[in-house]
């Protein structure tokens, strides 16, 4: 005779309670319904598991026996479903770094999609990542692919996942830190604190070209890991720096949005193309696709805003690189 641990399950949350209305709260259905399942199982096993009276619910010997029984049942079967969730593959995703768009959806992706593990690597930007997700070390990787000195090899895959509004991390005692939201003209009128990884590339670029579409001033060019060390480079020099809205900051330092215009950094998702893309990962790209959508993350803001423009010089088209989300085959 087969058991059916569902029915085990029932069982053990009645011992728990002794009363039927409880235990079918727990159990999320109807008191008929567990009445019924407890009858059932009773039928199939040949004895009685509990007694029914006016007063309330009692074990049997049978039923004592049966629920110490099937609580080590149920116990061994949550420590199987966990060693076999430890034998499947991890989605390995890329972050860049703390406070981005990537991290975002990281979190989101664990709570979306049950069972997924999800393995978060730091590489600092796409120029690196690109190479790792085309030899198959990294399964998704994020960052702006027209922003990189090379075109994406044939075999990726990549689609916009969001139209990033960019802001400015200042010191709080800085002249620009009085704005709530912080005009493209006003900046130009200080210098700033360019901060990042040399791999970096696409980050390094989009800062390049917004500087060079407004005439903004860098007055200092650092290159190191992590978004503290952008901020201790923004307390250092008492200079304001391009940083995503997420951006972690400390005591002492803020984040302003930028307006007039609001200057847009596009993010995109990147993974390996095959004949056939394995399951966790179509998983992802779907759940990233109802991200994406939920958070209007592609619908440019009504206000004035600014994106960079196509970088198209010696360059192949790139699959889903100028499009909307849409799921892989």
């Amino acid at each position: 005779m087969d058991l059916d641990l569902r029915l085990v399950r029932y069982a053990v949350v009645l011992a728990d309670e002794l009363h039927f209305a409880r235990a079918a709260t727990r159990l999320h259905i109807a008191q008929q319904t567990l009445s019924a399942q407890i009858s059932q199982l009773e039928a199939r096993l040949g004895v009685n598991l509990f007694l029914r009276d006016r007063r309330g619910v009692e074990l049997t010997p049978a039923g004592e026996l049966f629920i110490a029984r099937g609580r080590d049942l149920l116990s061994d079967a949550q420590d199987l479903l966990a060693e076999l969730r430890e034998t499947k593959p991890p989605l390995r995703l890329d972050v860049i770094t703390e406070g981005l768009t990537a991290g975002v959806v990281a979190r989101e992706l664990g709570s979306r999609i049950d069972d997924l593990l999800v393995e978060i690597r730091q590489s600092q930007g796409l120029a690196v990542t690109a190479s790792a997700v085309a030899e198959g070390r990294i399964d998704l990787a994020f960052g702006w692919v027209d922003g990189l000195e090379t075109a994406l090899p044939p075999s990726l895959h990549s689609q916009l996942v969001r139209l990033e509004p960019i802001g400015v991390v200042l010191p709080a005692g800085h002249r620009l830190a009085a704005f709530e939201e912080v005009p493209m003209h006003e900046l130009a009128q200080h210098p700033m604190v360019v901060h990042t990884a040399e791999e970096a590339v696409d980050w390094q670029t989009w800062i390049e070209t917004v500087v060079e579409a407004f005439d903004l001033d860098i007055g200092w060019r650092l290159h190191g890991h992590g978004r503290s060390a952008a901020n201790a480079a923004v307390v250092t020099y008492q200079a304001p720096a391009f940083a995503s809205m997420e951006a972690p900051v400390p005591d002492g330092v803020v984040v302003r949005p930028v307006i007039a215009p609001v200057p847009l950094c596009p993010v995109e998702v990147v993974w390996r193309a095959r004949g056939t893309t394995p399951a966790r990962l179509r998983r992802a790209l779907s759940a990233i696709r109802d991200i994406t959508n939920e958070h209007g993350w592609i619908l440019p803001p009504t206000t004035e805003h600014w994106l960079p423009a196509p970088r198209v010089a010696a360059r192949t088209p790139r699959k889903g690189s100028a499009r909307p989300f849409r799921n892989p085959a």
